[in-house]
């Protein structure tokens, strides 16, 4: 599962939106344990002189792409440790690259994090070496995606909900529920849109967990066979009413633009292009809560040059490079020092604890229920994969 990073220039953007949103295919994961990838550092020494970093599209700009976009170059001249970049399109591309031993670093999403942990791909790290890190945000650290068992398995980078759009000319006033693009899709047959990728059911179980409790739903990435099932039944009924199933941020775009898409999932940094293009669009976070997503640098367990690749996790944390680095993303910042360096996060809810709690951030699902439940097996995400495709038909 995939963003594409946002600049003020769309055209920057078309070239960055390279496999812009695949999410994972049939690999699940039984638990969440596993091989720990050893132990965390203790101590770091002297820098290696260069550093291998696996990345999500616009995380590690060093000018190649925008002359004007480079955070890459002072990390460099800071640290004497010179940056070699891959960048991937969807997670299961990490995993597998991750599995080479080639990279020191990769930025990971929630829904391989646990696998990356499970597979011994990548070790804890000691926060104590990241002096950074006691400037992020509390909300983003020690949660169920970064870290196992109160061990923290990296850095928080930035963080965003998937967010309620609607047209405004249709909606004159501001829906407050995901009814709308649920029980009450048929209001707007064939222009209701909905994000392609199996993550997306933990939406559906985010709307049930409010609007039917007695399927007993406490964490959406937690469904047992029945819940995913329920889930399934309103995902297949939503169908009927779905226009498009978007992957590319870009089309969502250009289909609320023509008003071929009137409500549905959607990100902040899509409401800001088409703010900034005049179409009648707004986002809401809705009362139910919602998805979003917190990427987590991480260091691989094999690091060939683990004393940069703390220099980097501690480098991407500082609060002008993250400022800019999730910025140029479209996602809210990791820190408050960062908002110094920005002039949108309000937009963003930068540091709106509050806000933030109403965020079921992605997480792998995994046969060991992740709300703690022991009398049951849960469904893992080769069973969410299956049951996507049998979703779209």
């Amino acid at each position: 599962m995939k963003r594409t990073p946002h600049t003020a220039r769309r055209g920057a953007v078309v070239g960055l939106a390279i496999a812009s949103v695949a999410l994972l295919t049939a690999c699940g994961t039984s638990s969440g344990s596993g091989d720990s990838g050893g132990e965390a550092a203790t101590e770091l020494g002297d820098s290696e002189g260069q550093v291998s970093i696996l990345a999500w599209p616009g995380y590690v700009e060093d000018g190649s792409n925008d002359p004007s976009v480079d955070w890459v170059t002072p990390f460099v001249d800071e640290t004497g440790c010179k940056v070699t970049t891959k960048t991937f399109g969807t997670s299961d591309e990490a995993l597998n690259l991750m599995k080479t031993g080639d990279y020191d670093v990769v930025s990971a999403s929630g829904d391989a994090t646990l696998r990356l942990i499970a597979g011994g791909d990548v070790a804890p790290v000691n926060t104590d070496l990241i002096p950074n890190y006691a400037g992020v945000y509390d909300f983003l650290k020690d949660q169920p995606w970064n870290s196992v068992d109160g061990v923290a398995y990296g850095v928080p980078h930035g963080y965003g909900a998937n967010l309620l759009m609607y047209n405004t000319e249709e909606f004159p006033t501001a829906p407050t529920s995901w009814d709308v693009v649920f029980d009450k899709a048929s209001e707007n047959a064939g222009k209701v849109t909905a994000y392609d990728s199996p993550i997306y059911i933990a939406d559906a179980a985010v709307y049930l967990m409010a609007h039917e409790p007695d399927l007993g739903i406490e964490n959406p990435y937690a469904l047992d066979e029945d819940q995913l099932a329920a889930a399934v039944d309103l995902l297949k009924t939503q169908r009927e009413s779905v226009g498009e199933y978007w992957s590319d941020y870009l089309k969502e775009i250009q289909a609320f633009t023509t008003g071929d898409s009137v409500v549905g999932t959607s990100w902040q940094v899509i409401q800001n292009v088409l703010e900034g293009e005049g179409a009648p669009t707004a986002v809401v976070l809705p009362d139910e809560g919602a998805t979003g997503w917190s990427d987590t640098w991480m260091i691989a367990s094999e690091a060939k040059n683990p004393n940069c690749a703390y220099a980097w996790l501690d480098y991407i944390a500082s609060p002008e490079a993250n400022a800019t680095a999730t910025s140029y993303f479209g996602e809210a910042p990791s820190s408050d020092a960062a908002c110094d360096y920005r002039e949108d996060c309000e937009a963003y809810h930068a540091g709106d604890a509050d806000y933030a709690s109403q965020i079921w951030y992605w997480t792998t699902p995994i046969e060991e229920c992740l709300d703690g439940r022991t009398d049951v097996t849960c469904t893992d995400y080769a069973a969410w994969t299956a049951a996507w495709q049998e979703i779209k038909g």
